[in-house]
């Protein structure tokens, strides 16, 4: 277990802590519950973290800068969160990292720069999950949970300081699509594909070869049809039918075959499940948070607070 110098219980309620990156994995429009939690809490436990056990959102950043209101005399608040910042042996291109697992049924707001370009803000109302590599800044609160000492951390607020762009699922950004005069109504949502065991069962038609080319294989010829003949015999005057040839089929029509189904696109969920084990990958074994930095930012190198953020309502 890393060991930190500021703990939880050294901390205040009420408090807000900022850290800015670049997002690196985010599920912030839904919360993470029922099946996807259980699955998502028993990948945790398999790569010896904590699982959350509560629906929740997350968020990881990289490059992860804790953005002091004043760098001489940093809080112990904004220490705290320093001091769980965590280095990834596979990727240490990726800096400082910082993740978060916000319990609770609310999600945080998102800011995003309004379109006037005046230097505003406005809530992104949009109902989508942002991309990954935007620049953020991450609002954090401090909070004590019920019958606890210690204090917690949820993600109040993201603060988005770029044009934003967004997890699409069909894996094509619609601005790269703008770029080339495709302009879309509706945000693209991934079709998921019909199962073979749902769709409704057609008997193929057999074809032969012969010569290199393909024929229609015969078809079987309908039910002869009998006509009935009295026939005389000395021994009995009973009748018997006389079967009638049956007409030859009609020339058969070779079904088209099915255009084969497109390839399904990655979900939402299994980008959560697939990013969560990289993420995992990214912390040390031993601790939920990973290693802590060795030196910490308030020794006066970390950057200067960042300029105040106007919200527009």
């Amino acid at each position: 277990m890393a060991n930190y110098s500021i703990s939880a219980s050294q901390i205040t309620e009420g408090k807000n802590v900022f850290i800015r990156g670049k997002l690196g994995f985010a599920v912030l429009a839904r919360l993470i519950e029922g099946a996807e939690l259980v699955a998502s809490d028993q990948r945790k436990t398999t790569n010896g973290m904590n699982p959350v056990g509560k629906p929740h959102t997350t968020a990881t950043i990289i490059h992860a800068e804790v953005q002091f209101a004043d760098p001489n005399n940093p809080t112990l608040e904004e220490q705290f969160v320093s001091e769980r910042r965590y280095d990834s042996p596979k990727r240490p291109e990726t800096g400082p990292n910082y993740s978060i697992d916000s319990k609770g049924s609310t999600l945080p707001v998102i800011v995003i720069p309004s379109p006037k370009g005046d230097g505003t803000y406005d809530q992104d109302e949009s109902g989508q999950e942002l991309a990954q590599g935007l620049d953020v800044t991450l609002v954090l609160r401090t909070y004590k949970p019920k019958n606890f000492n210690n204090r917690g951390l949820a993600l109040e607020q993201v603060i988005v300081h770029e044009e934003p762009h967004y997890y699409n699922a069909g894996g094509i950004d619609q601005a790269e699509l703008a770029a080339r005069g495709i302009v879309l109504n509706d945000t693209l949502r991934p079709v998921q594909a019909t199962p073979a065991s749902t769709a409704p069962a057609t008997a193929p038609v057999a074809t032969e070869v012969e010569d290199g080319l393909s024929y229609p294989a015969p078809q079987p010829a309908s039910a002869p049809v009998a006509a009935q003949a009295p026939v005389q015999a000395q021994a009995s005057a009973t009748a018997v039918a006389a079967p009638v040839a049956a007409a030859p089929a009609p020339d058969a029509v070779v079904a088209a075959a099915p255009a084969p189904a497109p390839a399904q696109q990655e979900t939402l969920e299994d980008k959560l499940a697939r990013l969560e084990a990289e993420n995992a990958s990214l912390k040390d074994a031993g601790s939920p948070v990973g290693s802590p930095v060795a030196t910490g930012p308030w020794n006066g190198s970390g950057p200067a607070q960042q300029a105040g953020i106007t919200y527009q309502g």
